[in-house]
């Protein structure tokens, strides 16, 4: 059953229809989508989503942010309406965050807000370019073991072979999230399925690069959070992949100043099924930085 998208709450209506300008760089031959809201003058973030999925994940988000910031949501290589690779080296998906950042025009450092596979990225790109940021919130990304979608590249199916589908209502009735996860909020489901599928010649299909997850390894990121350059906080859901004890971890592998919010009743995919506690979680955070102290200040 599906909930169509006029039906969804008021909130949702007014973010989805807030104007937005897309914008594409070329990074390596590759062009590379993006979106932004908000005034260019203001300090800048940048949202990355997590594997298989793009920036639209992003765009009921990003206009609740967009009263004081200037956010731009990205689609990384492979991803969304971005070109595709032959490989997909992660180091490659941070020039393309820092390249959008110039293109959109940002100014000054600003914010890397990353969610699972996008966290670990958003932690790669805070250790090659962490003097150029204000720093990085990680968002359900569990340091100790993969990311979800490079477990599920590894030992599962989900991604290898994505199917076709006669229609749109088809490929709709097939979408489903990985890791798989409940959640009532069916107008997003609908929203994200969307602006996830595109039509070819033979049928609806994924706009996501399949081979991405053939050829993805698991990463030493408990080797990379360490080297972070940058403020640090850490977002997890209570039922989602950060459970307490990684929490604990990642706080000490972070020097124990960077805080770890929990998000209740949320699980791994919390921008879907607690968006309203996701954005009041951002919005705290963002408003005093001062809780923790940026790496490269404590020498």
């Amino acid at each position: 059953m599906t909930t169509p998208i006029r039906q969804a709450p008021r909130w949702f209506l007014e973010a989805i229809n807030t104007p937005y300008e897309r914008g594409a760089v070329d990074v390596d031959g590759a062009s590379i989508n993006y979106l932004r809201w908000g005034d260019a003058s203001k300090p800048g973030i940048i949202l990355v989503h997590g594997g298989a999925a793009n920036a639209h994940w992003w765009a009921f988000i990003a206009p609740q942010l967009a009263r004081n910031y200037h956010v731009v949501a990205l689609d990384l290589s492979g991803h969304g309406d971005s070109g595709r690779r032959k490989e997909y080296p992660r180091e490659l998906w941070c020039e393309e965050i820092m390249a959008v950042a110039g293109d959109a025009g940002i100014v000054g450092e600003f914010i890397l807000v990353g969610h699972s596979m996008g966290g670990f990225v958003s932690m790669s790109t805070a250790v090659r370019y962490g003097d150029r940021l204000a720093g990085a919130v990680i968002i359900d990304s569990p340091v100790r073991r993969p990311d979800p979608e490079s477990e599920e590249g590894a030992r599962g199916r989900a991604f290898r072979n994505p199917k076709t589908y006669a229609t749109a209502a088809e490929a709709r009735a097939h979408y489903h999230l990985v890791p798989e996860q409940p959640c009532d909020n069916l107008y997003i489901i609908d929203y994200i399925a969307q602006h996830s599928m595109m039509n070819t010649p033979a049928g609806y299909t994924w706009k996501f690069d399949p081979i991405i997850f053939q050829n993805m390894k698991p990463r030493a990121s408990h080797e990379v959070l360490p080297q972070v350059r940058c403020r640090v906080a850490v977002v997890r859901a209570e039922y989602g992949l950060v459970d307490p004890e990684t929490g604990d971890y990642m706080y000490e592998l972070l020097g124990r100043t960077s805080p770890i919010i929990e998000i209740p009743d949320a699980y791994h995919h919390v921008m879907l099924d607690q968006p309203i506690a996701l954005i009041t979680a951002l919005r705290a955070l963002l408003a005093d930085w001062e809780h923790s102290v940026p790496r490269r200040a404590r020498g």
